[in-house]
């Protein structure tokens, strides 16, 4: 199948259906606590939507536009309305809101447990007592001097121009030293010693030489042979895909993540994103696996690793305290819950409705953004 069909085809089923999953969690926990719904539409709602059936009062639509969908409860907004959301106790709206994103981080535990299955383990933290910490490879750019030079994902680096690397900071001496001169690494892959010849260049969109590679710092590749062991490892990755989201603001303010890595993106950037991965996939696919130097970490999961990572992204973003996003209507069910006192329904429909025209709003410098100044995906 040719490239670019392939990524249309997973972004439009990945994208669409983290939201149909976010939304199917609203819909399920709305149903068990006996609030009716009155539509779960797929895809964004559109006129002239098709009825697909009725089911215990809910209609199922298939709208026109394909991204997503969306669940119209029974008065939402009107806790004049028996049997609707807004009429249901605090506990049990508190339990719909939860549920939306709750699906999508159960989504990612899930995607997750694949990629280590496939992959036979994961990337994990390297033991206190097994010396230095070293650079694993993570990623490798393509067109880059690493990629000519041959170094792969799972490759753990071992010196440069004679010198031994044990973290970022030997590594950068070395490429800063030798800009436009070959040099000789040496890199540890599956277990023996592998020399390769890069030159390192100057970038001059980063303003600093590079020979194009990401990597961890003190990560070993983990094997996991167990189904409680991939359980284990996929909500601890999860956990830790989570801290690294809600932290990075602080380490926007800090300087520890560049402005680059931490901006939104929107659709576009997303496809871009989806679009390499898909790339790196079909590289990693077609590469035959009896080749000596193929190796757990080349298995193609980049998409499923990308899709995990939006999974959680849409969840957490929507529990952000923001109005219009779950996060900000439990906001507004703290009194309630707390001190049993409900605010005006008026005052809260009115606060979403304008945080819904900031958040369209924000959506839309987004996405020209994204054709403004494209991300830049290695």
């Amino acid at each position: 199948m040719n490239e670019t069909i392939l990524t249309w085809l997973i972004f439009i089923l990945a994208f669409g259906g983290m939201v149909l999953i976010h939304e199917f969690g609203h819909f399920i926990v709305a149903r068990l606590c006996k609030i009716e719904v009155e539509e779960f539409g797929i895809g964004l709602p559109t006129p002239g939507a098709i009825t697909l059936f009725t089911w215990q009062g809910t209609r199922f639509t298939l709208n026109w536009l394909p991204l997503g969908g969306f669940v119209r409860p029974k008065g939402e907004n009107d806790p004049n309305v028996p049997g609707g959301l807004a009429a249901a106790s605090p506990w049990k709206r508190l339990a719909v809101l939860v549920a939306g994103p709750l699906m999508n981080l159960i989504t990612a535990v899930i995607v997750f447990s694949i990629i280590i299955n496939r992959s036979g383990g994961i990337i994990t933290s390297q033991p206190a007592d097994s010396g230095p910490s070293r650079l694993m490879i993570t990623s490798v750019v393509d067109g880059s001097p690493a990629k000519t030079a041959g170094f792969q994902v799972g490759d753990t680096l071992i010196s440069g121009a004679g010198k031994a690397i044990n973290d970022y900071e030997d590594l950068r001496l070395i490429v800063e030293e030798n800009v436009d001169r070959p040099v000789a690494f040496v890199v540890e892959r599956n277990r023996e010693p592998v020399e390769l010849t890069a030159t390192p260049l100057m970038n001059e969109t980063e303003k600093r030489a590079m020979i194009g590679v990401s990597f961890c710092t003190g990560c070993v590749f983990a094997p996991v042979g167990t189904l409680a062991e991939n359980i284990q490892y996929s909500l601890e990755y999860t956990g830790f895909q989570i801290r690294a989201l809600v932290t990075l603001p602080v380490q926007l303010l800090r300087g520890t993540v560049a402005p680059e890595q931490g901006r939104l993106v929107g659709l576009k950037g997303i496809f871009d994103m989806m679009k390499q991965s898909v790339a790196n996939d079909v590289e990693a696919s077609n590469t035959p696996s009896t080749s000596t130097s193929s190796g757990p970490l080349d298995k193609p999961v980049q998409t499923l690793f990308l899709i995990a990572s939006l999974s959680i992204s849409l969840g957490i973003i929507n529990l952000f305290p923001f109005p219009a996003l779950d996060g900000g209507r439990i906001l507004f069910l703290l009194p309630e819950l707390i001190f049993r006192r409900r605010v005006s329904p008026q005052l809260e429909n009115l606060v979403h409705g304008m945080g819904m025209a900031f958040l369209l709003l924000l959506m839309i410098y987004i996405n020209v953004m994204d054709f403004v100044n494209p991300i830049n995906v290695p």
